[in-house]
């Protein structure tokens, strides 16, 4: 048996007489060899002692050493079930047959610390060392009795570096001398030894989790936040680390939502937009929109500005707005290309919708439930499930983008994504929900809100996948959706999300609920159509114009006419009124409906121009105006008695559905 010592401060420690020997006796390495030898010397044996450069080694003939296994396993297992006193009384018969056992001593130190006896546990500990001087958990617990019991850090800072030297690959070692000094509230050197263990195994959850709690201590609560990130990422045993990790990061996450933060990220982000699209942003507050937020394009509500819409009430709603902001950006950049794409639904699309949902209807129906309620519920499932085809891919790249490029919104980002899976899976999974809705969308939408949910796992390390209650072939689309979403992530051209948009949306044959068209291509066509519908509101025969062009084209058109039998004007005043009454409840639409039949008691003149409608505030119409609004608001809310208002214009309207994009 062979034991080597370094010749330096931690050899004093170990053997303190050596420092006054050295000081009275002037030193010297027979000094040191023969107080080795009489500490080495047991049962009649004498070791052999060298000295060679900085290391002494000392030879101990190991055929005097007799084999004690079994007592040894035996105290171990006393100790573990606590009966010290039992244990204390084998370890004893074992250190006088074989004191060069240097975890015979180690052991014996650590009961008689959990004891409360800390000098005689030092004084066991210290024999260890001097038998094994790396006993990485002699050192280990030294470090732990002075760091704890003798609140002598320096003292402790010795042996945890000793523990450090003799097993620099250990980082659960290290980890461990990090949290003993935590506890101590010593936190510089305890974030010391937690980054060393970071740096040997950085898939450690342990290190992590204390860094995050030693920066929140410290009020760095963005990099608490990151380190307590990692750790829930890291932990795959969801333990007690786990939710103690999961809880530290809501914490630390409130305590970052509670500044200002959050509301100069995106004031600075909306004022960028602003330059780059040239045109202004409104944030308005709005409790009744039917998401938690919405982004309004100026171009398509006719209005100079643009708008972010938001809930108040939702927590972390500056998340929020820049999620909608984003929305901005990604289309600036396709319209830079000329790659930006609409998405629309018609009332076609409506309708061929609602015809899959014929049974939930007679369902709804024999429960007593009333038209207008079974109305609304059906236009609210269409609109969210389109919702949910267009903008879940739109999604991934947007959370994508703020994570990346916006890591101190990130706590944000954590609890409003966190805030709205939890909706998502009420959404999915609530009996009443379930046991009312359509089976086929329902599945449909669980598929969309899945991938959220992966994304979040990718993010957040958090996994609420089970929660869904998929089927396997749910979870699979899933799967494969946010696999090809993966793809696109790393290189993503400008307007490439729509791609995604389609793809998803035909693999669950729900393309029949919208079209995506060249937003380019549709705005020049609606300004044309615009254009046209204000000349043909001034002057609806066209008597003012004085242009060859305008006179070619109209003999054009009255020739098409008469070959059709097509009113073009009335056309695009239907085309008017789909837009007017766009979104709007049946029933309401109904009120119109009949409102208008009211004042047409006595006829229409095609001549008039100066027709008004209560409930329409703001809107004046001319005679054949008002035809169009008279016939297409029966057309929708009451299709049934259309035939009954004598009006011709069956054509006109067929028309017009083809014509209208919203």
């Amino acid at each position: 048996m062979q034991i080597i010592h370094k010749i330096d401060d931690f050899l004093i420690t170990l053997f303190p007489e050596l420092e006054e020997h050295l000081k009275k006796m002037g030193g010297g390495n027979n000094l040191i060899i023969n107080l080795l030898e009489d500490y080495y010397s047991f049962n009649g044996f004498k070791p052999k002692v060298s000295i060679e450069s900085e290391w002494v080694k000392i030879e101990i003939d190991s055929t005097a050493i007799i084999s004690q296994e079994a007592d040894y396993r035996k105290t171990i297992a006393l100790c573990e079930k606590g009966k010290y006193p039992e244990a204390k009384l084998i370890l004893g018969k074992l250190l006088e047959k074989n004191p060069s056992n240097s975890e015979y001593h180690r052991i014996m130190g650590q009961i008689l610390s959990d004891e409360g006896d800390q000098d005689d546990a030092i004084n066991h500990l210290i024999d260890a060392l001097r038998w094994d001087s790396k006993n990485s958990w002699a050192l280990l617990m030294m470090g732990n009795i002075f760091a704890k019991f003798k609140n002598d850090v320096p003292t402790a800072m010795k042996y945890y570096d000793q523990a450090l030297i003799a097993n620099p690959k250990d980082n659960i070692t290290i980890n461990n001398i990090g949290a003993n000094l935590m506890q101590q509230g010593k936190l510089d050197e305890a974030k010391k030894y937690f980054w060393e263990a970071v740096k040997i195994n950085d898939q450690y959850p342990n290190s992590h989790f204390a860094l995050g709690m030693i920066a929140e201590m410290e009020n760095d609560l963005h990099s608490a936040f990151f380190s307590t990130i990692q750790a829930i990422k890291l932990n795959k045993q969801k333990d007690v680390l786990y939710q103690n990790s999961v809880r530290q990061a809501f914490d630390v996450a409130k305590k970052v939502l509670a500044t200002d933060e959050g509301k100069k990220i995106f004031q600075e982000y909306l004022h960028k937009l602003e330059f780059e699209g040239e045109k202004e942003i409104d944030l308005i507050q709005d409790a009744t929109i039917p998401t938690a937020a919405k982004f309004e394009f100026a171009e398509n509500y006719n209005r100079p500005k643009h708008a972010v819409k938001f809930k108040p009430n939702y927590p972390a709603v500056e998340h929020l707005i820049m999620h909608e902001l984003v929305h901005l950006d990604f289309v600036i950049d396709a319209r830079k290309s000329g790659l930006n794409q609409l998405f629309i639904s018609t009332q076609d699309h409506k309708s061929t919708f609602i015809k899959k949902l014929e049974p939930t209807i007679k369902k709804f129906s024999k429960m007593g439930i009333s038209e207008k309620a079974i109305a609304n519920y059906c236009s609210e499932l269409f609109n969210g499930l389109n919702s949910q085809v267009f903008n879940t891919p739109i999604d991934l790249f947007i959370e994508t983008f703020l994570y990346t490029e916006y890591p101190e919104l990130r706590p944000y980002q954590f609890i409003s994504l966190y805030t709205l899976l939890q909706e998502g899976i009420k959404a999915v999974t609530d009996k009443k929900i379930v046991e009312l809705s359509p089976k086929e969308i329902l599945s449909k939408s669980k598929v969309y809100n899945l991938v959220n949910a992966l994304q979040f796992k990718e993010l957040f390390g958090l996994d609420f996948i089970k929660d869904y209650q998929a089927m396997p072939s749910e979870l699979k689309l899933a799967n494969d959706f946010f696999a090809e979403y993966m793809q696109y992530k790393e290189d993503k051209e400008p307007g490439e999300e729509y791609e995604l948009v389609l793809h998803w949306a035909e693999d669950l044959k729900l393309e029949g609920y919208f079209e995506l068209i060249s937003e380019q291509a549709y705005r020049t066509k609606r300004i044309d159509t615009d254009s046209l519908l204000a000349s043909i509101e001034r002057d609806p025969y066209d008597l003012e114009s004085k242009d060859p062009y305008k006179e070619r084209e109209m003999e054009k058109f009255q020739q098409s006419a008469q070959s059709t039998g097509i009113n073009m004007a009335m056309v695009l005043f239907m085309v008017d009124a789909l837009e007017y009454f766009r979104g709007m409840p049946l029933e309401e639409i109904k009120r119109i409906a009949f409102e208008i039949a009211m004042h047409g008691t006595q006829g229409f003149r095609v001549d008039k121009d100066n027709y008004t409608i209560g409930s329409m505030k703001g809107k004046t119409f001319s005679g054949s105006h008002i035809l169009a609004y008279y016939y297409v608001s029966w057309s929708l809310a009451i299709p049934e008695m259309v035939a009954q208002l004598n009006l011709p214009y069956e054509q006109e309207f067929k028309l017009a559905k083809t014509m209208y994009k919203p």
